[in-house]
């Protein structure tokens, strides 16, 4: 696309916890990213989806016919109606994590209109996972489908990536946003540029890296998330030798010192990790940021530890207004993701 770009078109980026039209999905089917327990994860991909219903119209992508047949049987065994706001897009995928890979739907700023999808460049996280063309195609693929206007960045961003409080303030890593394996020329100043172009940010809120075990080069969305105007939940780590010790305090410290788009300090919340969760002796990325806002309701993943009580605390504390729906994610994470990775939301 030229210009204008979406921010200078009057298109705004909205709040996660703004009212959502549809949550997208994508079908779990790739079994090396579940080696051993893909079963298990579709069973709490499930429990995702249950929760989600009657809150939210779902939209979920699935490779073809048999695989959707074999969806709704699933899922009619966990409780769920196939034909209560819910429907299925037979649109192949090669992989589930569609936070990453599929659309970004931008609002109209007078509130009227239909949303515009943004398509960003997907590489893979930096080319890891050979093939990605399929996930890469979701986005045009979509525009299609839903008869929308679609604008193509030209330059890779995978939506766990950043996280906006939709008015302008954005949080990222420097760890990923900066990393040359997504394209040459990622500076801070060139990144900051591209943000406010294509997303309407005005302020971009830098940390410094992830965690363990992510494969992603340092999402935020396992670390830090808006949860409100100028409020920000950030994941800390009790154990000093912990190797997510340090990179989570010097993102609280850096977090401790910022202000939003608005000039406001942001009020700062830690929340607690779990303890280390590992497959084979690799640390998985088990996060409890990696929820999802939806209409009326945070789901977010459990991982069958004593912390999961305190962090589901902290996060009535800070969403009053939310019912807090704890999902199992303990086969879900082997996958290098949860619950916000596999979601994306369609504003109202």
């Amino acid at each position: 696309m030229t210009e204008p770009t979406p921010a200078a078109g009057g298109l705004r980026w909205p709040a996660e916890w703004e009212p959502h039209a549809a949550t997208w999905l994508a079908w779990p089917h790739n079994p090396e990213t579940w080696p051993g327990c893909l079963d298990a994860a579709i069973q709490e991909f499930c429990a995702i989806v249950r929760a989600l219903q009657g809150r939210e119209h779902l939209r979920i992508l699935v490779v073809d016919e048999a695989a959707e047949e074999s969806a709704r049987r699933r899922l009619a065994a966990c409780g769920v109606e196939s034909d209560r706001s819910l429907e299925f897009h037979r649109l192949a995928t090669n992989d589930a994590w569609i936070r990453d890979y599929g659309p970004w739907f931008l609002a109209p700023r007078d509130g009227g209109g239909r949303p515009v999808l943004v398509d960003f460049s997907f590489d893979a996280w930096g080319g890891k996972y050979p093939p990605w063309d399929l996930d890469d195609a979701v986005p045009r693929r979509v525009a299609r489908v839903m008869d929308l206007e679609r604008v193509e960045a030209g330059f890779v961003l995978e939506g766990g990536a950043v996280d906006g409080d939709g008015r302008g303030t954005v949080l990222t890593t420097e760890s990923c946003l900066l990393h040359p394996n997504r394209g040459p020329g990622r500076t801070r100043e060139a990144m900051e540029r591209r943000l406010e172009a294509w997303l309407g940010a005005k302020q971009v809120l830098w940390l410094d890296g992830g965690i363990e075990g992510d494969d992603t080069d340092g999402h935020v969305d396992d670390v830090a998330r808006f949860v409100g105007a100028a409020t920000v939940v950030a994941a800390v780590e009790d154990t000093a030798g912990d190797p997510n010790f340090a990179p989570l305090a010097e993102n609280l410290r850096r977090l401790r010192g910022m202000r939003d788009a608005t000039g406001k300090p942001l009020s700062v919340v830690p929340l607690p990790m779990p303890p280390a969760h590992r497959l084979g002796g690799l640390r998985c990325p088990a996060s409890y940021a990696n929820f999802y806002l939806a209409n009326g309701v945070a789901l977010v993943p459990i991982f069958g530890t004593r912390s999961d009580d305190r962090a589901l605390a902290v996060l009535r504390e800070v969403l009053p207004d939310r019912e807090i729906v704890a999902i199992p994610c303990a086969n879900l994470v082997v996958g290098l993701g949860a619950i916000h990775c596999l979601t994306q939301q369609e504003p109202a």
